[in-house]
C-alpha cells in the first residue's frame, strides 16, 4: 500500500468510526465501543507506519483538484514531512488512550454513543489538519474542531456550567476565527494559491505584500483557539466537560491546531518582525499570567488547564525567536505528560469521592488511595516542571536555548528584544510552574483534607493501564529523541541542534528547584499554622454525598465550589508565595468580569437599545402606516349605509358644488 493511501487513511478511520457510532449508538449498543476504539486505534498504527516511511527524507506531496473557484483553487493536498508526521503520532496515540479511558470512566454514561463518536470526529479533523496541504482544508479541520469541543464541553448539557463553559468556549474560539478567515483568504490573494508549500514560497521570495496585516490576523485565530492572551479565558471554563474531553482538547487536538498553524506558516509570520515582536509579547503575558493564576487554584482540574495555556505560551515564544523545532519538540513532549495529567486527575477525582468536581483542599491523603495515580501523575509533574531526566526537561530546555540564541542576536529576523522578552518571561515561568507543580501534588496527595471513604478510591483497572501507557513517553520521549540512531529529531524536523546547553540548563533547573523548595517550605510552614482539617462547610459536603458522579458533582460545582474557596485554608501554600496576588490570581485576575464591562454590557446594551427602536419606533411607524387606510376605511364605510335616497342626495349636492364651481371659474 502506498505511502499516501496510508496517509489518507488516517483521518479517514476515526470519521467513519463517527459516522458509524452515530448512526448505531441506539440500534446495537453493543457496537458503540468497538466503534469508538478500533477505528482511532487503528489510525494510530498507521499513522505509526507512515511516520516510519516518511521518516527524516524529503516531504510527499499529492494533490488533486476539489473545486473550481473562479480565482483561487482549492485542492485536496496532502503534505507529509517529519514535522507532519510526528504530529500525528501524538493525536493518534492520545486519542487512543482517550477512548480506551472513556470506556471506563463513562461506562454509566447514558450519552456514551454520542461522546465516543464526537471524540472520533475530533480525533479525525486533526488528523486532516495536521496532514493537509492547503488551507482551505485545514480550515474545514479547524472547525470541524470548534463544533465538536462546543458539544463535548456541553457533555452535561443538564448543568448550567457546563451549558455556559461550551457557549463561552464556542463564542472565544469565533471571536478569533473571524479575523483568522480574513487573514487566510487575504494571505491566498497575496500568494495566488491556498496551496501550502505556495504560499511558503512566496513567503521566502516577498511575494507577501502585506506580512504584518495578514500576520496578525492569523494571530488572533490563533489566540483564540491555542487559547492565548487575550483570549485565553476559555480554556479554564471548558473544565465542566468530562475529564477525558480535557486530556484530548490540551494535550493533542484543538489548542495544538494554532501552534501547528504557526509552525507551518512560520515564514509567513517571519516576513514581519512587527509580528514576530506582537507573538513574542502575548507568550511572554500568557506565561507568567496563566502561572501565576495557576498557583492560586484550588480545582486540579483548572490547575492542569492554566498549566496548558502556560505551556502552549512556551510554544508560541519558541515560534516568536524563530525556533520551529524547539516549538513542535515542547508540543509533543507536552502533549503527552499533559495527556497523562489529565487521566490521572480523573482517576483522583474518582478517588477523591468530591462531590465539588475537583477541589484539592478537600482530596486529603490519596496516596494510599490511588497509588497508580500518585505516581504517574508525579512522573508527569516532575516533567511539567522540567525536572531532568524527564522529558519536559529536554523539549522547555529547547526553549530556553532558542531564547537564549535570539537574545544574543543570532537568530536571522529576530529582533534581540524579542528574544530577550522571551527568555526573561520564560525563566521566571519556571520558577512558577515548579511551584504549581509542588502545590498539586501536595494538596492532592498530602494533604489534610476531609476526602472520601477508601471503599470510593478503587481505581479502574483500564484507567490505570491508560496512565502507566503515558508515563511511557513523558519518562524516555525528551531523552529519546536526541539519540540519533533512535529518533534523531531535529533530522525530523528543520536541522536545529535541540540538545541542552550548560547555561540554559542550569538556569532552568536551579529554577525549577527553587521553586520546588519555596513551595516546600511554604507548605512546611502552612502545616505549623493549621490547627484543624478543612471547615465545616467542607466536611459537611463530603459526609453528605462522598462519591457523586461528575456529572452529579458539576450540578453543585457552583455554590459548592464557592463554599470550599470561601472557606479554604488561609495557610494554603499559593497563599504564602503569592500574598496579594492570590486573590485576584486565584479568580484569573478578574479578566472575565473586565470584559464583561468593556464589551459584554456595551453590546448587551446595544441590544436593548436596538430591541427599543425596533418595538417603539419601528413599529410605531409600522402601526401608524396600517392605521392610516384603517381610519379611511371606517370613514369610507359609515356612508355606505345602503338607503339609495341617500345616495341620490349626495349625488345631487356634488353635481350642484361642481355646477357652482364651473359658474365661478367660467
Amino acid at each position: 500500500m502506498t505511502l499516501t493511501t496510508l496517509a489518507v487513511l488516517v483521518p479517514l478511520l476515526p470519521f467513519l468510526g463517527a459516522v458509524g457510532g452515530l448512526l448505531l449508538g441506539r440500534a446495537a449498543p453493543g457496537f458503540v465501543r468497538p466503534l469508538a476504539v478500533l477505528p482511532t486505534a487503528t489510525a494510530f498504527v498507521l499513522a505509526v507506519v507512515v511516520a516510519v516511511r516518511q521518516g527524516s527524507g524529503p516531504a510527499t506531496d499529492a494533490a488533486t483538484r476539489l473545486t473550481p473557484t473562479g480565482s483561487v483553487p482549492v485542492d485536496l493536498a496532502l503534505h507529509l514531512d517529519g514535522f507532519a508526521v510526528l504530529i500525528a503520532v501524538l493525536v493518534g496515540l492520545v486519542a487512543t488512550c482517550v477512548q480506551l479511558y472513556s470506556t471506563a470512566y463513562l461506562r454509566h454514561d447514558p450519552r456514551y454513543a454520542s461522546y465516543s463518536a464526537l471524540v472520533s470526529l475530533f480525533t479525525a479533523a486533526m488528523f486532516l489538519v495536521v496532514y493537509t496541504g492547503d488551507l482551505m482544508v485545514l480550515l474545514v479541520g479547524w472547525e470541524i474542531m470548534g463544533i465538536c469541543s462546543y458539544f463535548l464541553v456541553g457533555h452535561y448539557w443538564e448543568t448550567e456550567v457546563a451549558r455556559a463553559a461550551s457557549l463561552k468556549a464556542f463564542l472565544v474560539t469565533k471571536l478569533g476565527d473571524v479575523p483568522f478567515l480574513i487573514g487566510v483568504f487575504a494571505l491566498a490573494a497575496d500568494a495566488g494559491t491556498f496551496r501550502i508549500n505556495g504560499i511558503l514560497t512566496a513567503a521566502t521570495h516577498g511575494g507577501i505584500a502585506h506580512p504584518t496585516v495578514v500576520g496578525l490576523l492569523l494571530l488572533a485565530g490563533v489566540a483564540g483557539k491555542s487559547a492565548q492572551f487575550p483570549l485565553h479565558t476559555w480554556l479554564p471554563d471548558a473544565m465542566a466537560g468530562p475529564t477525558p474531553v480535557s486530556a484530548l482538547i490540551h494535550a493533542a487536538t484543538m489548542v495544538a491546531a494554532g501552534i501547528y498553524l504557526v509552525a507551518r506558516l512560520l515564514p509567513v509570520f517571519e516576513a514581519s518582525t512587527v509580528t514576530l515582536a506582537v507573538l513574542g509579547l502575548l507568550a511572554a503575558v500568557t506565561m507568567i499570567g496563566s502561572a501565576l493564576a495557576a498557583l492560586a487554584q484550588d480545582d486540579i482540574k483548572r490547575v492542569l488547564a492554566y498549566s496548558t495555556i502556560g505551556q502552549l505560551g512556551y510554544m508560541a515564544a519558541a515560534l516568536a525567536v524563530g525556533d520551529r523545532s524547539a516549538a513542535v519538540f515542547h508540543l509533543v513532549s507536552h502533549g503527552a505528560f499533559k495527556a497523562l495529567l489529565f487521566l490521572a486527575a480523573g482517576v483522583v477525582i474518582h478517588a477523591a469521592g468530591t462531590n465539588s468536581l475537583a477541589a484539592m483542599s478537600r482530596m486529603g491523603d490519596l496516596g494510599k488511595r490511588a497509588p497508580d495515580a500518585m505516581w504517574t501523575m508525579g512522573i508527569a509533574l516532575a516533567a511539567l516542571a522540567a525536572v531532568p531526566p524527564f522529558s519536559g526537561f529536554f523539549s522547555k530546555e529547547s526553549v530556553l536555548r532558542a531564547a537564549e540564541h535570539a537574545a544574543s542576536g543570532h537568530a536571522e529576523g529576530v529582533p534581540s528584544a524579542v528574544g530577550w522578552l522571551v527568555l526573561v518571561a520564560a525563566l521566571l515561568t519556571a520558577v512558577l510552574t515548579a511551584g504549581y507543580a509542588t502545590r498539586l501534588f501536595l494538596l492532592a496527595f498530602r494533604g489534610r483534607g476531609a476526602a472520601a471513604p477508601e471503599a470510593h478510591g478503587r481505581e479502574p483497572a483500564l484507567m490505570t493501564v491508560v496512565l502507566w501507557v503515558l508515563a511511557v513517553p513523558t519518562l524516555a520521549f525528551g531523552a529519546v529523541a536526541l539519540v540519533p540512531s533512535l529518533l534523531d529529531l531535529p533530522a525530523w524536523l528543520d536541522g536545529n541542534e535541540l540538545a541542552p546547553t550548560l547555561v540554559t540548563s542550569i538556569l532552568g533547573v536551579g529554577l525549577a528547584v527553587v521553586g520546588i523548595l519555596a513551595t516546600y517550605g511554604a507548605w512546611q510552614a502552612a502545616a505549623t499554622r493549621r490547627t484543624a482539617p478543612m471547615g465545616a462547610v467542607v466536611s459537611a459536603a463530603a459526609d453528605e454525598e462522598p462519591a457523586l458522579t461528575e456529572a452529579a458533582a458539576l450540578q453543585t460545582h457552583e455554590q459548592v465550589y464557592g463554599d470550599v474557596a470561601a472557606a479554604q485554608d488561609p495557610a494554603d501554600p499559593g497563599r504564602l508565595l503569592l500574598g496579594p496576588l492570590f486573590e485576584p490570581a486565584s479568580h484569573g485576575f478578574r479578566l472575565d468580569a473586565l470584559y464583561a464591562k468593556l464589551f459584554v454590557r456595551p453590546v448587551l446594551a446595544a441590544s436593548g437599545l436596538v430591541r427599543f427602536l425596533d418595538r417603539e419606533v419601528v413599529e410605531t411607524y409600522i402601526r401608524g402606516a396600517g392605521g392610516v387606510p384603517r381610519l379611511l376605511g371606517a370613514l369610507v364605510r359609515r356612508t355606505q349605509t345602503g338607503n339609495v335616497q341617500t345616495y341620490i342626495s349626495v349625488l345631487l349636492a356634488g353635481s350642484v358644488i361642481l355646477a357652482v364651481l364651473v359658474a365661478v371659474g367660467a
